[in-house]
């Protein structure tokens, strides 16, 4: 199949293309403005720097290459920046993907994949989470996540356009041959905090609320291992391509570790004893989300390979390591 990915040479695109492109026969095209890519995570397929918003050029790209599929990586993800700068994760999330979807319809692609996220559902009544629970984002992020939901669902209505949405929970870990793996600037995510952290980058960890109603205090989470993920993916291209309809999975193991778990085993693999510094609650942090995954194993019999936190920590702490040693 002609495959475009968008996004990536981010983070979870970059797995996704190395995948696609180990597994063989597909045509691969990347389209992405590197703003938080990377060229070097690309490991296979052919590279497009371009912007969602340049509707002029995303239709001469699907014209031209006529795809059989897309999946769509491609956003803002930051919470707390959404917060602040809300028509940037509007526009980009859910306006640039409005483009996206119009080139699909414009051109007969029928395939849509689309990463959306945990962050759908706010803070859930009842853990774990089903794909069928409310859905009331609190932040911006979450909320332009939703609106792409929603207009790939009207707009599968109104044309041939089928999809998967896909809701990831916390997605951690790296390629185990640390060829590629997380490389923002700005790190937000409670490993690779800890990872840099345990490298003398930051002078401490900052853990936000240890008074929440969960067995130790401190938030608890649903750590995914990135190649998991993508297998996921990989599952989803089968499912749209047998004829399926559309649907939505939540994407994670169905369990979680609490903040300070996280931090202990982290201090355990690294075998760096960094300080930490527990201070107040953020706002708007669910004391608990987990996914109920039941829906994706039995619809399309995923069974994750690396539900294993160490495994997670270890390929992560890999690349961190690789990755600031070409730094220094």
């Amino acid at each position: 199949m002609k495959i475009l990915v968008t996004g990536g040479a981010g983070y979870i695109g970059s797995h996704m293309v190395r995948t696609l492109g180990e597994k063989g026969g597909h045509d691969i095209v990347v389209l992405d403005n590197l703003s938080t890519g990377n060229r070097d995570s690309l490991l296979f397929g052919r590279l497009v720097v371009a912007d969602l918003s340049d509707t002029q050029r995303l239709d001469e790209l699907f014209r031209e290459e006529k795809f059989d599929v897309v999946i769509h990586f491609a956003a803002h993800i930051v919470v707390e920046e959404s917060v602040r700068e809300p028509i940037k994760y509007y526009r980009n999330n859910f306006a640039n993907a409005l483009n996206l979807m119009e080139m699909c319809v414009r051109y007969r692609v029928n395939r849509f994949i689309f990463s959306s996220t945990a962050a759908v559902y706010g803070i859930p009544e009842a853990v774990p989470v089903t794909e069928d629970a409310t859905l009331l984002p609190i932040n911006p992020y979450g909320s332009s996540k939703l609106m792409v939901e929603r207009a790939l669902r009207y707009v599968g209505l109104s044309s041939d356009l089928r999809y998967v949405a896909l809701r990831y929970f916390n997605v951690a870990g790296a390629d185990p041959h640390a060829r590629i793996g997380q490389s923002y600037k700005e790190a937000t995510h409670l490993i690779t905090l800890s990872l840099r952290t345990a490298l003398g980058l930051r002078e401490q960890l900052d853990v936000f609320g240890t008074d929440y109603d969960t067995a130790d205090g401190t938030c608890v989470r649903d750590y995914i291992h990135v190649d998991d993920l993508v297998e996921t993916h990989m599952l989803a291209l089968d499912y749209l391509s047998s004829g399926h309809e559309s649907r939505v999975f939540n994407c994670g193991y169905g369990h979680g570790y609490s903040v300070r778990e996280v931090v202990e085993k982290v201090k355990q693999v690294t075998g760096v004893n960094f300080r930490v510094n527990e201070t107040a609650r953020r706002l708007g942090d669910p004391p608990s989300l987990i996914a109920d995954a039941s829906r994706i194993r039995s619809e399309l019999g995923w069974r994750p390979a690396y539900d294993d936190l160490e495994y997670i920590i270890k390929t992560a702490w890999e690349w961190e390591k690789k990755l600031h040693s070409k730094k220094g």
